[in-house]
């Protein structure tokens, strides 16, 4: 069955690689997209195959454990970088590593968000 285009604004948040909702197999790029970003191992359960929103859900709580860690290695850094003979130049770079990855990590976040949302908006209009 083809479900009608949404009416739903997608934000800026919308990842690329996820075809606009209610286009024709938008759900399935959402999946894969979302698979990218759960470790392997958890990309293969049956009912996170068949249920996309579980996925998404396990892809939210996945990035939110990898910003609490880029938060850590950034906080620390200063303190604990120095103590493993690292060059202050190396120690610059990695602050500054970590402080972009933090900010693609809360992007990445948004837009599963984003997905998420209509992922819940399909399977409840489809009730």
């Amino acid at each position: 069955m083809i479900m009608p285009l949404t009416t739903t604004r997608l934000s800026q948040d919308w990842p690329c690689q996820v075809k606009n909702p209610g286009s024709y197999d938008w759900e399935r790029s959402a999946a894969k997209w979302l698979r990218e970003l759960v470790p392997a191992r958890y990309a293969g359960y049956p009912a996170l195959i068949r249920h996309p929103v579980l996925l998404a859900r396990h892809a939210q709580i996945q990035v939110q454990h990898e910003i609490r860690v880029a938060r850590t290695a950034l906080r620390t850094a200063r303190a604990d970088l120095p103590r493993l003979g690292l060059h202050e130049s190396v120690i610059e770079h990695t602050i500054k590593l970590y402080a972009a990855e933090l900010r693609q990590l809360q992007h990445i976040a948004r837009s599963v968000r984003a997905v998420t949302e209509a992922l819940v908006e399909r399977s409840t209009a489809g009730r």
